[in-house]
């Protein structure tokens, strides 16, 4: 599948927020994690995350169908975050997830690490990340009695861009 990134404004707000509720409310049911799920958060925080002067949030689209969404920022010019990033369940499975950070990786040649954290309990996730070359940092957060947060963390050399980000 030959997806596209494309940097979320302010008019975008509302479609990724009910999206990022849609894709989180599994994972909030299932852990109870009602404090911290994305799913529980209020619009504000998707408007913050768009207007981030650091970074931004950037759609997942193929063939002008939003699949997703995966927000970056860097902590300094050469250390970058993604938090969070989602596909919509019914595209999950699709090899969508690992396009979209090979896309936003290649954007940002500068980047000499990138960093993330997920549910530790949630297999496929860390199965995802780790094939993509991120390592854990053995830094966890254990956030109720069903569910731990687990660092990962991935040093870089260099990249091609070879990918479309409009």
């Amino acid at each position: 599948m030959k997806l596209r990134l494309e940097k979320a404004t302010n008019a975008d707000s509302e479609v990724i927020f009910d999206m990022q509720v849609k894709a989180f409310m599994p994972l909030l049911e299932k852990y109870k994690d009602t404090a911290t799920s994305p799913a529980n958060e209020p619009i504000d925080n998707v408007i913050k995350r768009i207007n981030y002067s650091t970074g931004g949030f950037y759609k997942i689209l193929h063939d002008d169908i939003l699949l997703g969404a995966i927000c970056i920022y860097w902590k300094e010019e050469t250390q970058f975050w993604i938090s969070p990033m989602f596909i919509l369940p019914e595209y999950q499975g699709m090899g969508i997830a690992q396009e979209a950070i090979q896309i936003i990786e290649s954007q940002f040649p500068q980047a000499t690490t990138w960093e993330l954290r997920t549910i530790l309990e949630e297999k496929r996730n860390c199965h995802l990340y780790e094939k993509m070359g991120y390592s854990l940092t053995g830094e966890t957060k254990r956030l109720n009695e069903n569910m731990t947060l687990v660092s990962y963390k991935k040093f870089v050399k260099s990249y091609e861009t070879t990918a479309c980000i409009s």
